[in-house]
């Protein structure tokens, strides 16, 4: 079989088989959807009401319905109502929801810096500094910047394995991002990269050392075909390189490019927000340390420009309807 050929029939899964353990995928298997992506940045823009997240993203209320379920099962979001005859409700984030806006920010940093847009107020915001900035991550210990070489990692107390989470009914959402949206202008390359669970594990996995075609495999339980289109997908998104590192036959690793590198917070970030709510009762399955000052990293999302933090309470939202 060809190490990266497309066209390879999708073998079945066991309904049992064990991937390695790691809080960054975890977090992705809630995450890793663009229609999941959409609906937070929209709650974290004050966002509550299904008309309102349904008119924005102008997406087909079946599946607005089944996203905001699933992030409900998740604990992300609570149901409340907020009339009575007839009874209406709203969508409002939970600690475990609002805890997630430095995923958001970290997101944001990497867009603004690949593909900044001054006419999208998502790549404008502003601290209570005062100051427009780009979020950065620090470490919590010695207030230093974090960059990909500046940490290394090591087994943590819930290293292992763990049942791989069952197969989902869609396939890869290819509609344009511009087709969505109503004109508010989010993420769009960040939903491209990011808003598929496998193109999402795929990062995670390339940020673990993982560059062969087995390696991911085997680390993901992916089913080839799949696995060969997503990592096509972002060699041509350019988040990926192919490496040709064999001939006869011809075997090509995967390398992070610059623009691939820089989405390291954004993993350092769905790996804090797992430990802290996803673990299992061993722990984190890694340890990060941060080599610059050697203490367990701490990461922290802050303001470039102060350097304090940047969250819900000192960040000032664009406003969600894009204006």
């Amino acid at each position: 079989m060809a190490e990266d050929s497309s066209g390879d029939s999708q073998a079945p899964r066991a309904l049992n088989q064990l991937v390695q353990a790691n809080s960054a995928t975890r977090a992705l298997n809630i995450l890793g959807d663009r229609w999941t992506l959409m609906i937070l940045y929209l709650a974290f823009s004050g966002v509550r009401r299904f008309d309102d997240f349904q008119g924005r993203i102008g997406l087909a209320r079946s599946l607005l319905t089944d996203r905001l379920k699933r992030l409900q099962a998740a604990g992300v979001l609570v149901k409340r109502p907020y009339a009575e005859r007839p009874t209406w409700h709203e969508y409002r984030l939970t600690e475990m929801g609002r805890d997630l806006y430095s995923v958001a920010l970290a997101l944001i940093g990497w867009e603004r810096r690949w593909f900044f847009d001054p006419c999208n107020p998502i790549h404008r915001l502003r601290h209570s500094c005062g100051a427009e900035f780009t979020p950065q991550l620090r470490c919590g210990c010695c207030r230093q910047p974090v960059g990909p070489r500046d940490v290394v990692g090591e087994p943590g107390p819930g290293a292992g394995y763990e049942p791989s989470p069952p197969p989902r009914v869609q396939r890869r959402s290819i509609v344009p991002s511009e087709g969505l949206n109503r004109g508010n202008p989010m993420l769009d390359r960040a939903f491209q990269v990011l808003g598929d669970r496998w193109t999402s594990h795929v990062i995670a996995s390339a940020f673990l050392g993982r560059r062969r075609f087995n390696e991911f495999q085997e680390a993901m339980g992916i089913a080839p075909n799949i696995l060969a289109d997503r990592l096509a997908r972002l060699v041509e998104l350019g988040v990926l390189r192919r490496d040709l590192y064999q001939t006869r036959p011809d075997r090509w690793e995967y390398r992070l490019t610059e623009e691939g590198r820089g989405l390291h917070p954004l993993i350092i970030e769905l790996n804090r927000w797992g430990d802290r709510w996803l673990a299992k009762p061993e722990g984190a399955p890694l340890i990060l340390r941060h080599l610059a000052c050697g203490h367990p990293l701490d990461p922290q999302i802050v303001c470039d420009q102060c350097g304090e933090p940047a969250n819900l309470d000192t960040v000032r939202a664009p406003a969600a309807d894009g204006v």
